[in-house]
């Protein structure tokens, strides 16, 4: 199941297209693109098991790079275009990749991180060259459009922030079956989703996020026709619906929140009678923003609940949630357990540290450490996520790693900031977590104790913003900034975190939103 058996029985049907630019590549021109591409890799001595990097935006040759990557048996480790160039470049480096894959538009964060990844023994740009970067055109104009003689399956090693706020690839064994046999994701959708080659499917987020780019992949393993937004905007993204007519998507709640505040006169100019499937994942859809979307587009949302780890997949329907609301599902994949902080099982509805037994191995790429800490004594492993089970095994999320915030769908680590802030000259002690935000779930709040008290207001507020985006990505860094004259630390020096974000999630009915 991959793209050359579409090229073959269904040459000229549309594989994806960019819903902006309303560039459409076929079947036979995508099969056609990732083996010149896969053949590029053989001839810069690219093997089974090495790693590439790109950095790119929403791209019309995304795909044909991440599927030359897959037939030829390599890791492939999808960056974040927000990040900053120290930030990408640890990425690199540490994925050990040796070719950077990246485009024109994003030349100036690219020869940055070019520049402190000195392992990268190839780089090239589309759309144009910046210095150090070969034409990838060139590179693989006159190469066969033919497979390469020995293909086998490669896999993505994305990052995951982890509690010290440095991030980790998390990395898979390579799969050893033969090229193109449907893997466990496929398996997932067919069981869930029911797509098949009628399918239109509609990704309205950043590919270099775990779910878009599988699957945007995984869709055309079917067959389907993949739509991709450059950028989210939500009456484009109602429009996409009733033009393409549209029956599979994927979102995150955040964008529901955005769908929803659209003016209704907006909204019902739309047909989305199409839909026969709209997913959620990566973050906890508060429960009112849920019940209007299922009131808005019928039974049709999905959610489940995973990490880019895979070792565990809840799944649950509209049916399901109205009678389990609050709910991200039952287990598909491994099975939950609740546990206390000695390792002992809860009953149900008591919450406790969520763990999967018999799912999918994973280990986080150059750091035993943390690997080791995901697992119990029973070799069961964790994301580090908090919740309960109810009496018919649904998983309901009551909290999550102990500092993670989820805002917008995306992962931050509050260590980074914190580390920064510390740094400043009129900073004596700072905390940085999740706030509730109606639209984004969680915005990033810190609460900072002055040097001097009398320094605290409007102006330090903002000087330390900025300081913090002058070296993070924004997204990482508050967009609030309180003050305190003492922050709560125990005398060991433990900071009592809990205490100060209780004060801004009083009358919130559940830690995460």
């Amino acid at each position: 199941m991959h793209p050359g058996i579409h090229a073959q029985n269904t040459p000229d049907k549309i594989a994806y297209r960019m819903a902006g630019s309303g560039i459409a590549v076929t079947y036979a021109e995508l099969e056609a693109r990732a083996n010149a591409c896969a053949h590029l890799f053989r001839d810069l001595g690219l093997k089974r098991g090495d790693g590439i990097a790109i950095i790119m935006e929403n791209h019309p040759r995304f795909f044909e790079v991440t599927w030359a990557a897959l037939r030829a048996g390599l890791y492939y480790t999808a960056i974040s275009t927000r990040l900053t160039a120290a930030e990408a470049a640890y990425i690199v480096n540490d994925c050990g990749a040796r070719l950077l894959v990246t485009s024109k538009y994003m030349a100036d964060l690219a020869t940055r991180v070019a520049g402190q990844a000195p392992a990268l023994s190839t780089r090239l740009m589309m759309d144009g060259t910046a210095a150090g970067f070969e034409s990838y055109e060139d590179a693989v104009a006159g190469k066969p459009a033919t497979m390469i003689a020995d293909p086998s399956n490669g896999a993505d090693m994305l990052y995951s922030s982890g509690t010290t706020g440095r991030p980790k690839g998390v990395k898979v064994p390579l799969p050893e079956e033969e090229y193109g046999q449907p893997g466990t994701l496929y398996m997932l959708n067919a069981a869930l989703y029911q797509p098949n080659a009628e399918t239109v499917y509609l990704s309205p987020a950043p590919l270099y996020h775990a779910a878009p780019l599988r699957f945007s992949l995984t869709m055309m393993r079917f067959g389907a026709t993949v739509i991709v937004m450059e950028h989210f905007e939500p009456e484009h993204y109602l429009a996409l619906i009733e033009k393409y007519r549209v029956t599979h998507t994927q979102v995150v709640p955040t964008m529901f929140v955005r769908l929803l505040k659209l003016d209704p006169a907006i909204r019902s100019r739309y047909d989305v009678s199409s839909l026969r499937c709209a997913i959620h994942a990566a973050a906890p859809c508060p429960i009112p923003v849920k019940e209007q979307m299922i009131d808005w587009w019928g039974p049709v949302i999905h959610e489940y609940y995973a990490g880019t780890e895979g070792n565990g997949f809840c799944a649950i329907t509209s049916a399901e949630w109205l009678e389990h609301k609050g709910s991200v599902g039952r287990a598909m994949l491994g099975v939950p357990h609740i546990l206390d902080d000695d390792g002992n099982e809860l009953p149900p509805y008591e919450p406790g540290a969520i763990f999967f037994s018999d799912g999918p191995q994973f280990e986080y790429h150059n750091d035993s450490a943390k690997t080791e800490s995901s697992r119990n004594d029973k070799g069961w492993s964790t994301l580090g996520d908090i919740g309960y089970l109810d009496a018919d095994g649904y998983l309901y999320l009551t909290d999550r790693k102990a500092n993670m915030i989820i805002s917008g769908g995306v992962n931050i680590y509050p260590q980074e900031a914190e580390n920064l802030l510390i740094t400043h000259p009129k900073v004596a002690d700072v905390a940085v977590f999740g706030v509730p935000d109606p639209e984004w779930g969680e915005q990033v709040k810190a609460v900072v104790q002055p040097a001097d008290m009398r320094d605290a207001g409007p102006d330090l507020e903002a000087e330390l913003i900025a300081f913090c985006r002058t070296h993070l990505s924004h997204v990482k860094c508050p967009k609030t900034v309180d003050f305190e004259a003492e922050l709560p630390r125990h005398p060991t020096g433990k900071l009592y975190k809990r205490l100060l974000k209780d004060r801004y999630w009083q009358g919130e009915t559940r830690r995460i939103a």
